[in-house]
């Protein structure tokens, strides 16, 4: 039979309940609600995690949060040993969070990611983030034209959030 580890005393958001949660090998919880990942103190609402990787082979997690074009994004990076069900949320929130993701070439391959993020309760207006690939220069008026068409059309698409 297993036992059941203690639920760590995770300070979350009101109305908010941890789901899974994990202990890196530094002794951080990391913690995951419907509405929000937790690392140590801080509350990192799903929609706002850019990606979440694991490396298997490490047992390393590393979060990226959204950020602006340019700017370094936040990052949290994580040894854990005995991810438990930490992992699956994580991956079920962040995909649960995007509406919409299309890439629109600007010069060849390369282009612009309009894409569509909602809170979990779906009771936040819907954020809308562009991330450029490599080598496409966001203020280029041509990259600006298409990059606004895109999300133009994509805020169609999706209708009123």
């Amino acid at each position: 039979m297993r036992l059941r580890r203690p639920r760590p005393d995770v300070a979350v958001g009101p109305g908010e309940k941890v789901l899974a949660w994990a202990e890196s090998t530094s002794g951080e919880v990391v913690a995951g609600t419907r509405d929000a990942l937790y690392v140590a103190t801080t509350r990192i609402p799903w929609e706002q995690v850019e990606a979440a990787d694991w490396d298997r082979d490490t047992s390393v997690l590393r979060v990226s949060e959204v950020g602006s074009w340019g700017a370094p994004r936040p990052e949290h990076t994580f040894t854990i040993e005995e991810p438990g069900r930490l992992l699956e949320l994580v991956r079920e929130r962040v995909t649960a969070s995007v509406v919409l993701q299309r890439h629109v070439p600007i010069a060849g391959r390369r282009g612009v990611r309009v894409i569509a993020r909602r809170a979990p309760r779906g009771d936040q207006p819907v954020q809308w983030v562009y991330e450029y690939d490599e080598g496409i220069d966001p203020d280029d008026p041509l990259v600006a034209l298409a990059a606004e068409e895109a999300l133009a059309a994509a805020r169609e698409e999706v209708g009123p959030a």
